[in-house]
């Protein structure tokens, strides 16, 4: 599954969101009644060239290569330990039942949305059993038989969400039986389980029904063993009007005409897979094909946009053959359907043979679309057609596993990427975007190891974050570094084949790349993933051309424990200097001394950045790192790390602010998009941290950024011409919204004429790589009547792009009875749909009075909010981050704390805290930096 973007794509598209579960109270009725599972029914309503190298010590030589020393073995074996210990508690299904097939009708009605049901579960006994154990949630049971006899009585435990079949008499090993139910569910509206979602056509509302079961939801749809584990095979068959379209995993078997309405159209079998990959979708839906693969590959939509499908219908095709080649194991099933769905909590979801995505990460107009939203439509399609293979067909034990599933597709959506796309330089975002990703929430001590032991099923839908996406990704790019890109998808291809259609741990992968590689994978994975946190290195020079490297943790709070501070990383160092990079070198103690094999005073730690860590140099190498960028030495990915290094530096009190500005000053002429991405990101960063503070700084960092870009803009502008190949639109749109978010009055003016024109019917007037800021920019400086204008456009757009740009810029709108309007109209579904909660409130979070608004907002709507957005779904816990996370103040942070202090946090504990560090870190900064910074920013003539 790919998140929303929120977590991804903050600066660009939309904020991220995933999946979840839900409980409630306990009820238990006999079987003699009509049973519902999981409590009362509710109303219907995610190179260059190696050298030798001088060594200090000689234990250092050639670490790189060598098994990792036996004191992290220590530290794994306890480890493990603590985690089988763990694991021995997970709440989780008994063994005495395997279920080995399940025939499933359902039938949905729009009319009540309610679904009725028919499951036929084909069971193996593994021990003597007088009862059957499997998840229910949201369910009427009407009937239940087991083998045709009797069931004696079922009980349902909502808080674990299982059904429990007491048996007449005893099963025996080796006995098959077969458990038949006949049940009835809610055709919900919380894109959970069996949903409807909705859309206007003509001017009418119309529905489909579709399905979201990751990670535990398809309990919601039919009772089921409903752990990755729990593989089995699968005839799904669809009861439904004749007009409509029918979808499942597998091609169509049959269909049959039941009366003058309805049909049934039943598959055929699936191969063996786990419950979370089941699908199936009824509507009015049309598709494109393409037939380049050879399995047909259809895109689907509702009517009128299914021409928006062929640009995703062509990527598919070239993405599939591609796979075939790098796993060497051809895709497995007769057909390949990617559907767009109108409602939907995350990006995409990697259902086997059934992908189902949100509409904007799916269809695009290429003729009117940014340059971004196709790289993240692209990102997307790969992404979940990689998890064909790694997931579907090889998956995971059980959800501790997940970071594997997610950062492996993450990693090789990029790797597919620079194959297919290498115009696009991939690599080079990579290091601003899903690196920095990660090494964000990762500094925050309410961070966990990218392999966090579950025992709870409520814990699962919380570690569906950067940690599992973004660091799981970057760990996965960072070994590929060390063993080889072709050892690591040989040794990938190699666990596929041996694996397939079964379930693994992550030791299995690990022990498939030891053999290919020679290396002890299995150490190094173990410690990057199962301690929480990265390294800080520091780099003292000590004359000589000697470095003392000393590790230690990163938090963005800079007040490390000395507890927390425990765990010695393995750090690839990939040290460049003029003589090239050295790739065989690894700090695997707490500080070394190394000597440089050069006098030339040129050397950069982390070459292109492919380790998860950050560098601290001494001041002065700042500066003289800045002039090598400058003069051609370091690469994008060295530049962008650099950047982002000293950024969040910075913004953590580890350096001083000046040290960061002094360095980006140097870059003018910078020609990357992805640098400039970069210093203005981490620019935007420092500002956030005094939005609260004297407005003087953060004028000064306006008028700093000014002028840092006034080079570039006078030598390339940022109007988009034709000619313009996809980096100068990116270099373009980049510095233009740059120069708007710094108030530059060239950039405002230009938006408000632009936007005039836009409105009075020159669709043209302004770039699509160019909207998203028109539109924030209009608004910002913008009166009533600019309001009134975004909100025309978000009630009757031409795409859903435009309508997703104006909703946000909505945000940004300064006027406070403007604000308190629209904070009114946040709760307004036919404007805000559910999925989309998070765009306008991403626009209140850019601004002080907005932060206000929002939380004032929050507070009076909070019972509304826990109505229709329950703590086990995703979506509250992003809105519970976004609500809280501008904060500057320590008196904001109490306010916040108060309100949350006697409410039950679970399903978004997590988040919450992640937020309150995030305000922690911005409070160190504002209350020790803000003198000195505007001391600098005066003394510097940035008033």
């Amino acid at each position: 599954m790919l998140l929303s973007s929120m977590l991804r794509f903050t600066s660009k598209q939309f904020p991220h969101l995933s999946r979840g579960v839900c409980a409630s109270s306990l009820c238990r009725l006999s079987c003699s009644a009509q049973v519902t599972c999981g409590g009362s029914r509710e109303s219907l309503s995610r190179y260059p060239c190696n050298y030798s190298f001088f060594i200090l010590r000689s234990k250092f030589k050639n670490r790189y290569s060598q098994h990792i020393p036996k004191r992290f073995m220590t530290t794994e074996s306890t480890d493990r330990s603590r985690i089988e210990s763990v694991n021995s508690k997970r709440e989780v299904l008994p063994t005495n039942i395997k279920p080995l097939h399940y025939d499933v009708t359902l039938e949905p009605n729009f009319d009540t949305f309610t679904f009725d049901g028919h499951a036929k579960i084909d069971l193996d006994v593994k021990e003597v059993s007088h009862s059957i154990t499997l998840n229910c949630l949201e369910l009427t049971l009407h009937k239940t038989s087991l083998n045709g006899g009797e069931i004696r009585k079922v009980d349902f435990d909502t808080e674990r969400q299982t059904a429990t079949f007491h048996l007449a008499s005893a099963l025996t090993p080796g006995d098959h039986a077969k458990l038949d139910i006949k049940f009835s569910g809610i055709l919900n509206d919380k894109m959970a389980g069996f949903y409807r979602s909705s859309y206007i056509e003509d001017g009418k509302k119309k529905y489909l029904a579709t399905t979201q079961f990751e990670a535990t939801d398809c309990r919601r749809a039919f009772p089921s063993f409903d752990e990755p584990a729990w593989k089995a095979t699968f005839d799904i068959n669809l009861i439904t009007q004749r007009d409509l379209v029918a979808l499942s995993n597998m091609d169509v078997k049959s269909t049959t005409i039941l009366d003058s309405d309805r049909k049934l159209v039943a598959f055929n079998t699936t191969p063996l897979m786990s419950t979370y990959l089941v699908a199936f979708i009824v509507g009015d839906l049309k598709y494109i094909e393409n037939n380049d693969y050879r399995v047909p590959i259809r895109v689907y939509s509702t009517p009128g946009s299914e021409h928006l499908g062929r640009y995703s219908a062509d990527l598919a095709a070239k993405s599939l053959k591609f796979f075939d080649e790098k796993f060497d194991i051809p895709y497995p099933l007769p057909k390949c359907d990617l559907v767009a769905i109108h409602d939907f909590s995350a990006g995409a979801m990697e259902n086997f043979g059934l992908i189902t995505f949100r509409t904007v990460d799916l269809l695009l107009d290429e003729q009117n679309v940014t340059l971004a939203v196709k790289k993240r439509v692209t990102e997307v399609v790969v992404h979940e057609l990689a998890h064909q293979w790694f997931g579907n067909l090889v998956t995971m034990e059980y959800w501790d596993g997940l970071w594997l599933n997610e950062g492996f597709a993450t990693w090789m959506s990029w790797y597919a990427c620079d194959t297919l796309f290498p115009e696009w330089k991939v690599w080079e975002s990579y290091v601003s975007d899903t690196l920095q990703h990660a090494l964000s929430l990762d500094s925050l001590r309410s961070s966990h190891p990218i392999e966090v032991p579950i025992v709870r099923e409520d814990q699962i839908d919380q570690i569906f974050d950067a940690i599992s996406y973004s660091k799981g990704s970057s760990v996965l790019k960072m070994i590929t570094n060390w063993v080889g890109e072709d050892a690591f998808i040989e040794g990938v291809s190699n666990y596929l084949k041996k694996h397939k259609w079964g379930n693994t741990k992550n030791t299995d992968l690990w022990l498939a790349l030891n053999e290919v590689s020679g290396k002890n994978v299995t150490d190094v994975m173990d410690i990057w993933t199962k301690k929480v946190g990265f390294p800080l290195l520091k780099v003292e020079e000590l004359g000589d051309n000697k470095l003392r490297l000393t590790q230690n943790r990163f938090l963005a709070t800079n007040d490390v424990k000395k507890t927390e501070d425990e765990t010695i990383f393995p750090i690839f160092l990939d040290l460049k200097t003029s003589k090239g990079i050295n790739k065989q070198l690894v700090l695997n103690s707490r500080s070394e001394t190394i000597q440089l094999p050069t006098s030339d005073d040129f050397y950069k730690v982390n070459a292109n950045h492919s380790g998860i860590y950050r560098v601290s140099y001494e001041t002065e190498r700042w500066m003289k790192l800045g002039q090598d960028g400058a003069d051609g030495k370091l690469s994008v990915e060295d530049r962008v790390g650099l950047v982002a290094d000293a950024g969040s530096l910075a913004s953590s009190g580890y350096i001083r602010p000046e040290n960061y500005f002094n360095l980006v000053k140097l870059w003018k002429n910078e020609e990357s998009y992805v640098v400039w991405e970069q210093i203005i990101g981490n620019l935007a960063s420092i500002k956030s941290a005094f939005l609260f503070s004297d407005p003087r700084i953060n004028e000064g960092i306006d008028a700093f950024t000014a002028e840092l870009l006034s080079t570039v803009i006078a030598r390339i502008g940022w109007n988009i011409s034709p000619t313009d190949n996809e980096s100068a639109q990116e270099l373009k749109s980049v510095i233009f919204s740059a120069a708007s978010n710094a108030g530059m009055e060239n950039a405002v003016t230009y938006s408000q004429e632009c936007f005039s024109r836009y409105i009075s019917g020159d669709k043209q007037a302004i770039h699509p790589n160019l909207r998203s800021t028109v539109f924030g920019t209009v608004a910002r400086f913008g009166n009533r009547e600019t309001y009134e204008s975004l909100l025309g456009i978000t009630r009757n757009p031409n795409s859903e792009i435009e309508k997703l740009a104006a909703l946000r810029s909505l945000g940004k709108i300064r006027d406070p009875e403007l604000l308190d309007e629209f904070s009114a109209l946040l709760m307004d579904r036919s404007l805000v749909k559910s999925q989309d909660i998070h765009i306008p409130l991403a626009g209140l979070r850019t601004h002080k009075s907005g932060i206000e608004t929002m939380w004032g907002w929050f507070i009076r709507e909070w019972s509304e909010l826990l109505r229709q957005f329950p703590p086990g779904l995703p979506i509250m816990r992003y809105i519970v981050q976004i609500s809280t996370s501008g904060f500057t103040l320590r008196e904001q942070k109490k306010m916040v704390e108060d309100f949350f202090a006697h409410k039950d946090q679970k399903g978004f504990d997590q988040a919450l805290a992640q937020s309150l560090d995030t305000v922690s870190m911005k409070i160190a900064l504002s209350s020790n930096e803000a003198t000195n910074l505007q001391r600098w920013l005066v003394k510097n003539g940035y008033k």
